[in-house]
């Protein structure tokens, strides 16, 4: 990678990172700036995934056999399952865990003896995360 592909994607991580937070801390002092502020880090977030993947995969293709290039994307794609299915997985789960806990804690502050149920709940939406983690482990094994 050239130095000024480094200089390139490293302006654009903290242009992510110093817009969104100078526009929330100097912006104007309204309910709506939690939303812009929100706004504009999606879209220098995803402004900088766009700019990486466009520096990934503009590179000079190194010439190679074709078993070696299959080996080699099937690996990438690998990795990339193992990563989403973690990620997902985490997202969905933590999302289950707010609405359960959130349930739970109404219900426990009506009656004191659905505790342990109310706990089954949010052990199983925790689970969730804990099967995208065993999953993703059982990819990488498999590179």
């Amino acid at each position: 990678m050239t130095l000024a592909v480094k200089l390139l994607l490293i302006a654009a991580i903290l242009l992510g990172i110093i817009i969104p937070f100078g526009t929330f801390l100097l912006g104007e002092k309204s309910k709506k700036r939690y939303k812009r502020t929100i706004g504009v880090n999606a879209f220098f977030f995803f402004g900088a995934m766009v700019v990486a993947g466009i520096m990934l995969f503009a590179g000079v293709p190194v010439q190679a056999a074709e078993a070696e290039q299959a080996v080699n994307a099937a690996a990438g794609w690998g990795y990339l399952a193992a990563a989403l299915s973690t990620g997902m997985s985490c997202i969905g789960g933590g999302i289950a865990v707010a609405s359960a806990a959130s349930a739970a804690l109404g219900a426990i502050s009506e009656d004191s003896s659905v505790l342990g149920k109310s706990l089954i709940f949010v052990g199983l939406a925790e689970g969730v995360c804990l099967y995208g983690l065993i999953i993703s482990f059982m990819i990488l094994g498999k590179l």
